[in-house]
């Protein structure tokens, strides 16, 4: 069955995309309390992310956000897209997927990775349990991030697939990427594939209120079939059987904050 699943609510989805339905789906809201630390997990080591020849990334509109596919990558995942997730309210009016300890961020980066050394390309790894690698980065609006603006700069511009200059993705990533939350879980758009190993990051990067009414008022212009880009984010979806595994101890935390 062919539907466009963005003229449906999200209640509907599983009528037209079973997997949407599934016990391992995202977003999730993480309960702190309820984490389990797992020492192996050690720092998160991006490889590849400035190693674009300078090629420049391709920004479009799939309807729900503005995707911007990079060419860079290396190591076992490749890099292949990012987008973003936000609300209509403004800052502090919530806007991530995830959330954590029931609490939710202005807005929610998404970096999208395959698993290369398996798969050919993003098609074959999507429907593959091991198949998918994404960053979820939390962003509230406190602070001006120059690097974002290598991406809200041209939100303007998202009725069209346009090119726009390359930039190391890194840039975007918080300072601290030892400390972060690990689960296994899905696409949060259909057809919903179970096949993401989430890495969500603790650590919320920031942007400053007027950068985050860039991004809104990008959003509320119309796309060429009359629908606003807000408010793409997904409802919050049953945790079920799965566990969510911490890179940090409570007490690296709590020293964390005796050294501050």
């Amino acid at each position: 069955i062919c539907t466009d699943w963005g003229s449906v609510g999200q209640w509907q989805w599983p009528e037209y995309f079973p997997d949407c339905a599934g016990t391992s789906q995202s977003p999730v809201d993480v309960v702190t309390t309820q984490t389990k630390y797992d020492p192996s997990l050690g720092p998160v080591t991006p490889l590849g992310y400035d190693q674009h020849n300078n090629r420049p990334f391709t920004l479009y509109n799939n309807g729900h956000t503005g995707n911007y596919s990079t060419p860079c990558g290396g190591g076992a995942a490749l890099s292949v897209q990012l987008h973003l997730h936000w609300g209509s309210g403004g800052p502090g009016r919530g806007g991530s997927e995830h959330t954590i300890n029931g609490l939710s961020a202005d807005a929610e980066l998404h970096v999208v990775h395959y698993n290369s050394e398996l798969y050919p390309n993003m098609s074959a790894a999507v429907t593959q349990p091991d198949g998918l690698a994404v960053l979820g980065i939390l962003i509230a609006g406190e602070e001006t991030n120059p690097a974002f603006n290598n991406i809200l700069s041209y939100l303007s511009r998202i009725r069209h697939k346009t090119l726009i200059p390359a930039f190391d993705v890194q840039s975007l990533l918080p300072k601290d990427l030892r400390r972060y939350y690990r689960y296994n879980g899905s696409l949060t758009t259909p057809p919903c594939h179970q096949s993401v190993t989430w890495t969500l990051f603790r650590e919320r990067v920031q942007i400053s209120k007027a950068q985050m009414e860039t991004m809104l008022h990008s959003s509320r212009a119309e796309d060429d079939d009359g629908k606003m880009l807000q408010d793409n984010y997904r409802a919050i979806q049953p945790l079920h059987h799965r566990v969510v595994l911490t890179s940090f101890s409570a007490g690296q935390i709590d020293t964390k904050k005796r050294k501050c």
